[in-house]
Formats: structure tokens, C-alpha cells, sequence
């Protein structure tokens, strides 16, 4: 258990899934957690971000940092990754200015099923198959993974924004899977919207 340094904090949770709660925001303050919003299963960003870690090759629950180092191996400002995030937007999510997420099932069969997407409906969007583990990495499958770091990171901030507005605190505490994506926390760090963040480095 690592506790907070803060005495009075927003606390922001993203993961895959807990309970029914992909996401939540918080108040904690000592040893009390108010529960001001949550976001429920199946509509998850972690669950969206291992999407593309099965996508991509990776073990899903273990390779997301993987997914998360590949992306810096795309080219930003590229035509193929503004594409790609447009496909994600577009058929895959529909980002709320709450950060709350909707994901569309018909591209998904991990509540239903044994994998974490349709593999053939997700070919024809992005325009090449799932990767297999020990198959080369191209430069299309770099981009695809940093179009998904710029959607996740978009998610975040305004998660994140969220959570000021609600809560008005100038302390945040992270916990959760997605929590540990430490380029999208950098971001966070940088933006200034709080003084002072906590990670929780293992969250259970």
C-alpha cells in the first residue's frame, strides 16, 4: 500500500475494469473517498488501449507499455496517423468533453467473446491485419500506435479537466492501469492543471 501525500486530493482512476467502474473521479480527503463519477464497463479507455495491444502484437494486460514505447516510432503530423485517429474517432469511440467515453461493440468481442476485437472488421478499417507477436514491426503499425497514445492522451486531459472543474483542488492522485502511461501523465504534469500529482504505482 503507498499512501497519498496529500491530506485533501481529486482522485482520478483509469483501467481496464475493476468491479463495473472503468473510470472514476474522486474526492479523498484523510481516509474518506466520495465517489463523484464513474464510468462502467464496457466503455473503458483501458480496455480501448489493450484493444490495440492485441492489435498490435502485444500480450494484452502486460504489453501495454510496449504499445506506449512503439509510439514514439510513428510519425507525428503524419497523413496515415491523422487518418488513423480519425478512424478511431469516427468508428471506435466517441469522446465526450467530460472525457467520458462511448465504445462501439460492433468492433469489439471482449465482453462477449475470447479476444479483444474483431480482427477482420478492424483490418478493414485500418487497412492491414493484426499483427502476430514475432512478425516484423512496420511503419504502419508505429503509426497506428501512436494515433492510439494521442487518443488516449486526449482522453486523459480532458478526464483530467474534469476532475478540476468538479472538484476544484489543486492536488490529483492517479491510480489504475492507464495511470501508469507516464507520457500521457507528462503531459498532464505539463499542462499545470494541478500543483501536484500522485501516482499510485500499484494499484490492485
Amino acid at each position: 500500500f503507498y499512501p497519498s501525500p496529500f491530506e485533501k486530493a481529486a482522485i482520478l482512476t483509469l483501467d481496464g475494469v475493476g468491479e463495473w467502474a472503468t473510470a472514476s473521479i474522486c474526492i479523498g480527503e484523510g481516509k474518506d473517498i466520495k465517489i463523484l463519477k464513474e464510468l462502467r464497463f464496457p466503455h473503458s479507455l483501458g480496455l480501448l488501449y489493450s484493444a490495440f495491444t492485441y492489435y498490435l502484437g502485444f500480450r494484452v494486460n502486460s504489453g501495454e507499455y510496449k504499445l506506449m514505447g512503439l509510439a514514439p516510432y510513428g510519425i507525428p503530423g503524419s497523413e496515415e496517423v491523422a487518418r488513423f485517429v480519425d478512424t478511431i474517432k469516427k468508428e471506435l469511440v466517441d469522446i465526450k468533453p467530460d472525457g467520458s467515453i462511448w465504445l462501439n461493440q460492433d468492433y469489439f468481442n471482449y465482453a462477449t467473446g475470447l479476444r479483444m476485437v474483431k480482427d477482420a472488421a478492424w483490418e478493414k478499417l485500418f487497412g492491414f491485419p493484426k499483427r502476430s507477436p514475432d512478425e516484423r514491426l512496420e511503419q504502419h503499425h508505429c503509426n497506428l500506435a501512436l494515433a492510439i497514445q494521442e487518443v488516449t492522451e486526449e482522453v486523459v486531459m480532458l478526464m483530467a479537466a474534469e476532475a478540476k472543474r468538479l472538484t476544484g483542488l489543486d492536488n490529483l492522485c492517479m491510480a489504475g492501469g492507464v495511470a501508469l502511461n507516464c507520457v500521457a501523465n507528462g503531459k498532464l504534469l505539463r499542462s499545470g492543471l494541478f500543483k501536484e500529482i500522485f501516482i499510485q504505482p500499484a494499484a490492485g
